[in-house]
């Protein structure tokens, strides 16, 4: 019987965010070097003549996605809440020329790392399944999704 195979790949991009109605500092808009832990699972290739023999997916493969999906997006932007008064300032933001990145959660890294695994796992091969995230916001706090945890 072949065997499961977990692999993790990481990530970093810079990313500046503001928490509407919040209750401490985080209420200005900042920002954090966010690193991002990607573990997916499944069996490796094996097949002596498959240009990937022994791989569960390539890692270049798993970059592609992650880069399209979030680094690209993220990295430099000003993530706000466009459902809240941050509507206008990030209208406002854009219009003198910021990356603005628009969202209709609260982006906090709970939320961002739930809306990561939605967009990662819609583009990972059928065969490959996304097992958790971690997205460290600092070097002392992260948040992390588990599948196994999600409903």
């Amino acid at each position: 019987m072949a065997s499961i195979i977990r692999i993790t790949k990481e990530f970093t991009f810079e990313t500046g965010h503001a928490l509407h109605g919040y209750d401490g500092l985080c209420k200005n808009v900042h920002g954090h070097s966010y690193k991002l832990s990607v573990t997916v699972k499944g069996t490796p290739i094996n097949d002596p003549n498959h240009v990937k023999n022994g791989m569960v997916i390539d890692f270049s493969d798993l970059k592609k996605i992650v880069k399209e999906e979030i680094v690209i997006p993220f990295d430099h932007a000003t993530v706000l809440n466009t459902s809240t008064p941050h509507k206008e300032l990030a209208d406002e933001m854009e219009q003198r020329g910021h990356k603005i990145l628009r969202v209709n959660y609260q982006p906090t890294s709970e939320m961002m790392v739930a809306d990561f695994a939605k967009k990662i796992s819609t583009r990972l091969p059928k065969n490959i399944v996304l097992v958790g995230l971690k997205l460290r916001e600092t070097e002392t706090s992260f948040a992390e999704w588990l599948a196994e945890e999600q409903a």
